[in-house]
């Protein structure tokens, strides 16, 4: 049973999907939240393993009690509903560690396959999407984050521990490249790459491949077109 937590200020709108979610045997809302603040307290009482946050709320919006969510270290994914695709508020969304980002006009379907998605730890937005999002957006926030050294990926605490070709291997997800993508130009065994992406993944921390998107971004390993 995946449990959802839904945040949108709008009450029409948790009602739709509250109305949609619950006619499936396999999910359950545990509650509604009507901005980022009761979304960031009913997480930490509920832990819900999906948070199908709006953005664009009064008060806290939804990228900021992503980001709070991110950190608090709970199990919670949080897959962001936007009203456009390919915009700065799905960028950030990414970036304060959203698994995924939807359009709000997505078939119903969609949205119920990202949410069983997210819950599962897969992310819901392609990394080569992912990859486009953060060269289109690039110059409009930060990337750096603090600690980490603006010019040199090799002198950055996250990616101490890889192997070259743990290194390698973060360098082309970034790149948005697919696992058989990866198999066939390195010449290895798919499970051998994934083997390698799960060591990536446990090692830096990322929580899926679209974070580990933008850590390869962020420590410069890849850099916008």
């Amino acid at each position: 049973m995946t449990t959802v937590l839904i945040v949108d200020d709008q009450p029409m709108q948790r009602f739709g999907f509250r109305m949609l979610l619950e006619s499936q045997d396999d999910m359950r809302v545990v509650g509604e939240a009507g901005n980022g603040s009761e979304a960031v307290r009913m997480t930490a009482e509920l832990h819900p393993d999906v948070a199908l946050m709006d953005i664009r709320m009064p008060g806290l919006d939804g990228i900021e009690a992503t980001r709070r969510i991110v950190a608090a270290g709970d199990r919670t994914r949080v897959l962001i509903l936007t009203t456009f695709d390919l915009d700065e508020y799905a960028y950030a969304g990414l970036r304060a560690g959203a698994s995924g980002f939807l359009i709000k006009d997505a078939l119903p379907e969609e949205l119920l396959s990202g949410i069983r998605a997210v819950a599962t730890g897969d992310a819901v937005v392609a990394p080569s999407l992912t990859r486009r999002l953060l060269d289109a957006y690039a110059d409009h926030l930060p990337m750096p984050r603090a600690g980490s050294d603006a010019t040199d990926p090799s002198r950055d605490p996250r990616l101490a521990s890889l192997t070259d070709r743990e290194r390698e291997i973060l360098t082309v997800i970034g790149q948005g490249w697919t696992n058989a993508e990866i198999a066939g130009r390195l010449h290895l065994a798919e499970s051998t790459v994934k083997t390698h992406v799960g060591r990536v993944l446990a090692k830096t921390g990322a929580r899926d491949r679209v974070q580990a998107v933008i850590l390869a971004y962020d420590t410069k390993l890849v850099r916008p077109e």
